[in-house]
């Protein structure tokens, strides 16, 4: 199970969730009580292992704009996280190496994923970073075979487990529900969710996807995955 944990604001925090297990870091450079400066997610991306997926956290930006902070903090890849259309997508993936695209539970681009052309989908609710925990059924009718899903939306300790039996994810992402406050982020509960997410994930069958996760249980590949 692919964790990723989102909303990274200091040094201390992201090297707390690589050294618990995360798999993937986000920063958010969109509009936020968790948006941080470039060069401060460069000074931060310098300590971290090369191993560990780095992510930028962007809405509605322009595509040049979102491949320059990409770049200029020494990003691994781009999360759109807005009203991003699927050309504007495509546009980002042609320049990054690995866009996550998000929507919304329901939204109809969920229906026409290939589009996109998105190495990885990520699912949340309608008020991205607000702790709200979307009704997973929304996920069962959407043709999402064949993509690398992302669960996202109000996930914490104590509901994780139960999100990743009912959507059965190909990862999980969350901020606010491993925090002390915004920003801020609690080392109890970092530890808890990463530990939940991964029991969680070793009883999802994952012989119909051999490609998505290393078998031996160590990190996620992803220069063979993408």
């Amino acid at each position: 199970m692919f964790v990723k944990i989102c909303g990274i604001t200091t040094e201390e925090d992201a090297l707390l969730a690589v050294a618990l297990g995360a798999d993937a870091i986000g920063f958010v450079f969109a509009p936020s009580t968790r948006q941080v400066a470039v060069d401060r997610v460069h000074d931060i991306v310098r300590r971290l292992p090369p191993e560990v997926l780095t992510v930028g956290v962007f809405r509605n930006e322009l595509p040049n704009r979102v491949v320059e902070i990409v770049q200029r903090a020494g990003l691994r890849a781009a999360q759109l996280h807005g009203d991003e259309s699927a050309e504007h997508t495509r546009e980002v993936r042609s320049r990054v190496s690995l866009v996550i695209k998000a929507f919304a539970a329901g939204h109809p681009g969920l229906g026409r994923l290939a589009d996109y052309g998105a190495d990885a989908v990520l699912i949340d609710s309608s008020s991205p970073g607000s702790g709200e925990v979307f009704d997973w059924s929304l996920v069962e009718d959407v043709p999402l075979s064949g993509h690398r899903v992302i669960l996202a939306g109000g996930l914490d300790a104590g509901n994780v487990a139960d999100a990743i039996a009912r959507v059965q994810p190909w990862g999980v992402d969350v901020s606010s529900g491993v925090e002390r406050e915004p920003g801020v982020k609690d080392p109890v509960k970092l530890r808890e969710f990463i530990s939940n997410a991964r029991a969680a994930g070793t009883d999802l069958d994952t012989d119909s996807d051999p490609d998505s996760i290393d078998h031996d249980g160590g990190p996620y590949d992803w220069q063979l995955d993408f």
